[in-house]
């Protein structure tokens, strides 16, 4: 099992959630974020003064995969939150040693 973590533009989560939907993958958690990255933060306008805006908007997506649809995950999720622009996201995955479904107290893949 597998954790993906995705911050993405605010604008592209539901083409990514519906994405993951298709997979058959259900079960996400989406956060607001801000941060920078390359784009260092923008210059913008307001009533003629110009000020600096440090961190952008981001969408923080959490979703637990098995390993036999992660590289499909991955793919979808990039595929979905592409726009070719600078500051489209970053995608981190790491080891997920164990899930626990509280209700049921299932363990492993079975409780995701």
């Amino acid at each position: 099992m597998k954790l993906i973590t995705a911050l993405v533009r605010p604008s592209k989560v539901d083409a990514i959630k519906a994405a993951l939907v298709g997979l058959e993958l259900v079960g996400m958690t989406v956060s607001d974020a801000r941060g920078f990255g390359r784009q260092k933060g923008q210059v913008e306008r307001y009533r003629g003064n110009e000020f600096t805006v440090d961190f952008l908007p981001k969408s923080k997506i959490v979703v637990a995969v098995p390993d036999e649809k992660l590289e499909a995950a991955l793919s979808v999720i990039s595929e979905a939150a592409h726009t070719g622009e600078i500051g489209d996201g970053k995608i981190f995955v790491t080891p997920l040693l164990d899930v626990i479904r509280i209700r049921t107290g299932e363990r492993g893949p079975i409780a995701l």
